[in-house]
């Protein structure tokens, strides 16, 4: 049983619920990278073991928006994302697991590698690929492909939003914050002062504050913004917390109201670049620092970024004594050999561009 179940046994009986994971995911000490950044006491949630063969922030999303398709006894679920979306190629793996279709409308992203990996992971899964130029017509072509879907199988798809951030999805990071707790009583972690955490579509930072928050905890969660300002901001994570808040109290009324305060909610906007996904010069140094002083992988969409607020912060703030922990969303789980002997022409016209055209300058600078 998860932790918040374990907690709330209301919750498991009302609550779609199905395990796709591998929980609870390590925390470790960055003793080496620690001492470079003078930070006595950095720690590193690794997510990006949470499951196999594939892993990340959104499995723990997925377990309950899976649990929410697996209830409804849809065939198919839909859901949107980038061209390079780990998202999107979560859902294709997990989807597949449990015997659903999935399918990914996607908008174009700058290029890089990992976009051309997570695509033909995707097709390996039988995801079907759309993508889309513009937002309106990638409004338009959902629509279509919902209409064209129900008539072949007698019912809509289920649809999950992009990041798979709605009230549901976040409850995975509400049980987090419970499985983080309980690494804190084992003596795995002392209790952090900051959790430095990626700020996309908003639910992976908002569960963990809905549920440190319930717990009592004095953590302050970090969200380092990577998308457009548009969609990550103060307002909407309020909001996204009251939705969360509210659902798990409607199911169980033994679990607590909380109130996010305007101090709770201080979002690192300065590390976003100049458009998602685009990789940046300090994001870079961020991804070798790790990579060099840690031995572990990270990326330029979301974590080098993220992790670049965090040295930024080590190296003109007083946080010596304090302890730090960065939450690892990307996936570490090497993929590659299910993927080798995959041609890109068998997917649509549209993605072939990601294989031919160059990656970004930064990307290059990565892989070599």
């Amino acid at each position: 049983m998860i932790p918040l179940f374990e907690h709330y046994p209301t919750l498991a009986q009302k609550l779609p619920f199905v395990s796709l994971g591998q929980f609870p995911t390590p925390v470790e000490k960055l003793n080496r990278l620690g001492r470079e950044l003078g930070l006595e006491q950095l720690y590193i949630k690794r997510d990006d073991k949470s499951g196999t063969p594939y892993g990340g922030n959104k499995v723990r999303k997925l377990e309950f928006l899976m649990g929410q398709a697996l209830k409804s006894h849809v065939k198919e679920i839909l859901t949107f994302g980038c061209a390079g979306s780990n998202h999107a190629l979560a859902t294709a793996v997990y989807a597949h697991r449990i015997g659903i279709r999935s399918i990914s409308m996607l908008l174009p992203q700058p290029n890089a590698l990992y976009v051309r990996h997570n695509l033909l992971f995707s097709y390996h899964c039988g995801a079907e690929l759309h993508q889309q130029r513009t937002m309106i017509s990638l409004i338009i072509a959902t629509v279509h492909q919902l209409l064209r879907h129900c008539l072949k199988y007698g019912r809509f798809p289920q649809i999950i939003p992009p990041g798979g951030s709605n009230a549901l999805g976040g409850i995975g990071f509400v049980n987090a914050a419970f499985e983080l707790k309980a690494q804190i009583e084992n003596g795995e972690i002392p209790e952090p002062d900051r959790i430095y955490v990626a700020l996309g579509s908003m639910s992976t930072a908002v569960g963990l504050m809905l549920g440190l928050k319930v717990l009592n905890l004095k953590s302050r969660v970090i969200p380092v913004r990577i998308v457009n300002r548009k969609i990550a901001h103060r307002k909407n994570v309020h909001r996204l917390f009251k939705k969360s808040n509210a659902l798990l109290h409607s199911l169980d009324p033994c679990f607590p109201l909380c109130r996010l305060t305007r101090h709770d909610v201080q979002i690192n906007h300065h590390f976003f670049g100049q458009q998602y996904a685009l990789f940046t010069e300090k994001g870079m140094q961020a991804v070798a620092l790790m990579q060099k002083f840690a031995d572990l992988k990270l990326e330029g969409t979301y974590t080098g970024k993220t992790f670049a607020a965090l040295i930024q912060d080590a190296r003109t703030q007083d946080l010596k004594n304090k302890v730090i922990l960065f939450w690892n969303t990307y996936n570490s789980r090497d993929f590659s050999k299910i993927i080798a002997h995959l041609n890109y022409r068998k997917l649509p016209p549209g993605l072939h561009s990601y294989f031919t055209d160059p990656v970004q300058p930064l990307d290059q600078i990565l892989t070599q």
